[in-house]
């Protein structure tokens, strides 16, 4: 880095170039300015003004490491000595909305006690900055990025828990929703005005004429609220003359992506990056360690394309990436890409997201269940579609505040003599109760009657069977799939995720229909409120709640003392039969052989060139098994077996 540029960096940021700080920043801007420049030039360069827009870049990153305060230098300097540490299999996660589960951002304090008692390492808020009271997708249409929903409680809050938490041993995650905002942020207010700054940051055109082009290659993504991807911009009363006779020849349009109130950021102008990049590093400041990337997928447009997944998304990402390396070296990026698996990772690596969720376990293990068949998931396998760079990890998940969509590779199915689109229309009738015999109670999402494409809302509970009248066989499968379902999800290599209720098997809240902001939207079926009755019940294994609490929490402090569960080593293990799926983790010098029946049948299985001796302990049951001999499989038994000690 040159030394002049230094200089106006620090005179612009009032620095004390004597100073340690500063000599930490301009330490970490020489070793990552090369690869920062590279991401910004790629995305930039033919900007007249890329050498002038760079430098307010740089300006910002110094800007915001100079605010960040002097415990979380300390915590920075630490996670770079372990790089690394969200391989061990000590973390476990949790997700909740914190209205639904505690109140506000008080009572999630409050519950941090309860966080440890289950074994949390990392706790994942829902959206809480400001959104519009009646247009928040669910906190997903940001107002502000440096405030929380009133509601909620307020920054000085969210900095408090945010250092309670991190004491206690228990990282911080929280969304950055960066493709748009809420056209109530201060910005879309400016450019809704007419200011020509603001104007340029979102994705505005003054007739119907390129949004058509780019429409002939867009998919619709909630077309049961507005048709395409773009939506008419509003007029308001303070516009300038000028910009006010504009509107009277042509009606402005906007594109929103996602619903009509979200307004796409346009990622080609760099000072947009600029902005987004102070409002992520002003949120790592309060003491997050985990971003939750929103909608990856759709951060760029590029006309004659599908505007998904494009390479300048990377590029973007990557560049993100690395401001977080000068400003905030201990922040991690979480991928949330719910696409084809093949798209899902080209998002994970050390310099793009060092986490994902991985939507196509979370689908699979599903559509087993569904089936009672392990053969597409098995198939997934050994393709190696679960397999990541060794610096990265999968969040694996069985729940979350979403839908469920069957994100399987067609290509996969296809090998196994299955339809995609058939397969997926009886998932769809099955985990919404209209397939005979199924013992799920879930709601259709987004559904399209003509094609009979929807995804599935409802809570895990629910979705098992534990709404199915409590006949003692119909209630112990259900909680054995309950079961099943997080076991796989503790035992397949990442950071296993809990969606808080899941845990003390909170049903379906169908209430959600009753109010008017919420009846559209099916997803609100699996975002109860806390069920205080189930959490009060669960140490005791005489109720649904305490039955699944204590067997999950077994497996969670099993999982902690196992270290055959750390890193992303996983190797499949042939059983010779569609109901049971085998694979071997290994980390260092231990070994786990994870055994999985997904019927509620009892086979029986030989494992052919499994890697234990001849006799192991399923440390779950403690019973000693002997693999010389053929196995009987309990209906929706795990198995996790180990050398004799």
């Amino acid at each position: 880095m040159k030394h002049e540029i230094l200089e106006r960096i620090a005179s612009k940021t009032g620095a004390d170039t004597q100073c340690p700080t500063w000599q930490q920043f301009v330490t970490r801007l020489n070793q990552h300015y090369p690869t920062l420049y590279q991401h910004l030039h790629a995305l930039y360069g033919a900007n007249p003004d890329f050498p002038w827009q760079l430098e307010s870049i740089l300006v910002t990153a110094a800007k915001m490491w100079l605010a960040r305060p002097t415990a979380l230098k300390l915590f920075d300097a630490q996670r770079e000595q372990n790089p690394a540490w969200f391989h061990s299999q000590q973390h476990l996660g949790g997700v909740c909305y914190v209205d639904l589960f505690a109140g506000d951002l008080s009572g999630i304090y409050a519950k941090i006690p309860y966080f440890k008692e289950l074994g949390l390492t990392y706790l994942h808020l829902m959206p809480l900055f400001n959104t519009p009271k009646d247009n928040s997708d669910g906190g997903y249409a940001v107002s502000s990025y440096r405030e929380v929903y009133p509601d909620l409680g307020n920054m000085s809050q969210l900095m408090a828990l945010s250092d309670a938490l991190r004491t206690n041993g228990i990282a911080l995650c929280l969304d950055f929703i960066f493709n748009h905002t809420s056209n109530e942020h201060i910005w879309a207010q400016k450019a809704l005005s007419g200011d020509p700054h603001y104007h340029d940051f979102y994705l505005i055109f003054p007739d119907r004429t390129l949004p058509d082009q780019y429409e002939r290659t867009l998919r619709e993504i909630f077309p049961d609220e507005h048709p395409g991807a773009f939506s008419p911009l509003p007029y308001i009363s303070s516009q300038t003359s000028e910009t006010s006779s504009r509107n009277l020849k042509s009606q402005e349009w906007i594109w929103t992506t996602f619903h009509t109130f979200q307004w796409d950021l346009n990622y080609a102008n760099p000072a947009v990056f600029n902005a987004m990049s102070e409002e992520m590093l002003f949120i790592a400041n309060i003491g997050v360690e985990i971003l939750r990337m929103d909608a990856v997928a759709f951060i760029w447009k590029q006309m004659g394309t599908t505007c998904e997944n494009l390479p300048q998304a990377h590029t973007l990402i990557q560049a993100f990436n690395t401001m977080c390396r000068i400003a905030a070296p201990s922040l991690l990026f979480k991928s949330e890409a719910i696409v084809h698996p093949d798209d899902v990772v080209k998002y994970i690596s050390a310099g793009e997201c060092q986490l994902s969720y991985n939507p196509l376990l979370m689908a699979l293990l599903w559509e087993s269940l569904a089936t009672r068949q392990v053969r597409l998931l098995r198939k997934s396998l050994e393709k190696g579609r679960f397999n990541l760079p060794a610096e990265a990890a999968w969040v694996n998940y069985v729940r979350c505040h979403d839908d469920i969509g069957w994100t399987f590779s067609d290509e996969d199915a296809a090998e196994l003599g299955i339809n995609g689109y058939d397969h997926r229309r009886f998932l769809n009738s099955f985990y919404t109760s209209r397939f005979p015999g199924s013992f799920a109670q879930g709601l259709p999402f987004q559904e399209n009657p003509k094609t009979g494409d929807c995804r599935i809302s409802g809570m895990c509970a629910s979705l098992t069977g534990l709404e199915q009248p409590a006949k003692h066989l119909t209630h112990q499968h259900a909680i054995r799939r309950i079961v099943l379902l997080h076991g796989m999800a503790l035992a397949f290599g990442g950071i296993p995720l809990i969606y808080l209720g899941d845990e003390v098997g909170t049903l379906n809240d169908y209430g959600f229909a009753a109010d008017p902001h919420k009846k559209h939207d099916s997803r609100w079926v699996h975002r109860p409120k806390a069920d205080i009755k189930a959490y009060s019940q669960r140490s005791d294994i005489d109720t649904s709640a305490g039955a699944i609490y204590q067997a999950l929490s077994y497996l969670v402090q099993l999982r902690k003392n196992t270290p055959a569960f750390g890193g992303n080593q996983r190797h499949l293990v042939d059983t010779n039969n569609d109901h049971v799926l085998a694979f071997e983790r290994k980390h260092e010098n231990a070994k786990v052989l994870v055994i999985a029946n997904f019927s509620e049948h009892t086979p029986t299985v030989w494992l052919h060139r499994q890697p234990l001796p001849n006799f192991a302990r399923d440390i779950i049951s403690g019973d000693l098994v002997d693999l010389t001999q053929s196995l009987v499989i309990k209906p929706y038994q795990m198995m996790w077996l180990t050398n004799v000690q």
